[in-house]
């Protein structure tokens, strides 16, 4: 039986949760546990498909429509001049691709972009856009899922070593005031 391991290698690391799953691992476990198709994930197309079938031992599937379509890669685009620098696109970015600050313009790392979406949604001016990653000259090629899962990693323990930063902070002030 292949491990858990085995099957996220397949994936592409996006980490978008159009699978339904909050990112690439937990639909991989999902997946070895008997609890989800293979055919859920959209970035990954056919040819993720094709790969956990044969991984798998079981057939093929057409993607499921209601994860979404099989396309060409996107990343996000920030249209700057719109832009407010309401921070509300820098949260959701699960590989940190995002650069901006509060009430700045934001801009996209696009060698980072997993294009995953996720940033379009809490824009309040509708400022990001997602657009094929081959349209813009600019663009690095797109990143491979070992990369999209090192910064996915790092963004990861970013965020759990500020909460535990925050977390020391309120015990040595509850303990400075007092019970």
């Amino acid at each position: 039986m292949p491990s858990v391991d085995d099957i996220d290698a397949l994936l592409p690391q996006t980490q978008c949760t159009r699978c339904g799953y909050p990112g690439c691992r937990p639909y991989a476990q999902a997946i070895a546990a008997g609890d989800a198709a293979i055919n859920q994930c959209p970035p990954g197309g056919s040819a993720a498909i094709g790969a956990l079938a044969a991984l798998l031992g079981r057939p093929a599937l057409p993607l499921n429509p209601a994860n979404g379509t099989e396309g060409p890669a996107l990343v996000a685009q920030i249209d700057e001049q719109a832009c407010i620098g309401c921070v509300k696109c820098l949260p959701p970015c699960p590989v940190d691709a995002i650069i901006g600050a509060r009430r700045q313009m934001h801009t996209v790392v696009l060698a980072l972009c997993t294009g995953c979406e996720l940033c379009v949604a809490p824009c309040p001016v509708d400022c990001i856009s997602m657009v094929p990653r081959a349209t813009l000259p600019e663009a690095a090629p797109e990143p491979s899922a070992q990369e999209n899962r090192l910064r996915y990693a790092t963004h990861g323990a970013r965020l759990a070593a500020q909460a535990a930063q925050r977390a020391a902070l309120l015990s040595a002030r509850k303990r400075a005031v007092g019970p």
